[in-house]
């Protein structure tokens, strides 16, 4: 009886580390607000590490987990005179990733609270949660 159930718990340890594991992320894009970088990794394998900018001094970087909402290979904000954001991945509301080509203030805070980087790389970005689906990807932000 002990071993049955010993055997038992331990088929339902498996199932557990199994269905867990189906539900991780392909593709994991890991922003370090306090380091202005952007980690991306496909599998758990680093593909790039890049400069961002986040919010500004009075605006917010939403902390978290979350999966793109929606996505726009050209977006225009509506809230700022119509600036534009190519390569766009909302994440939460209004804030999205979004490529910029102000690049010299990559690496540190300056945006309304996106997540700006470097339009080249948006577009690398934007074509991976694109090959590996909304739902395969996570955005996370953490100080």
């Amino acid at each position: 009886m002990e071993k049955t159930m010993i055997t038992i718990v331990a088929a339902g340890a498996m199932l557990l580390g199994a269905a867990s594991a189906g539900l991780a992320a392909s593709l994991v894009a890991s922003i370090d607000v306090s380091e202005q970088t952007m980690t991306v990794k496909k599998h758990g394998t680093v593909l790039y590490k890049w400069r961002v900018s986040t919010a500004r001094k009075g605006y917010v970087t939403p902390r978290g987990q979350y999966s793109p909402t929606r996505m726009h290979k050209m977006w225009h904000s509506r809230k700022y005179d119509m600036s534009p954001m190519p390569y766009s991945i909302f994440f939460r509301g209004g804030y999205a990733i979004h490529g910029t080509n102000y690049v010299k203030a990559l690496g540190r805070p300056a945006s309304h609270g996106c997540v700006r980087l470097d339009t080249a790389n948006a577009a690398k970005l934007y074509a991976l949660v694109k090959e590996v689906g909304a739902g395969n990807t996570r955005i996370v932000v953490t100080n």
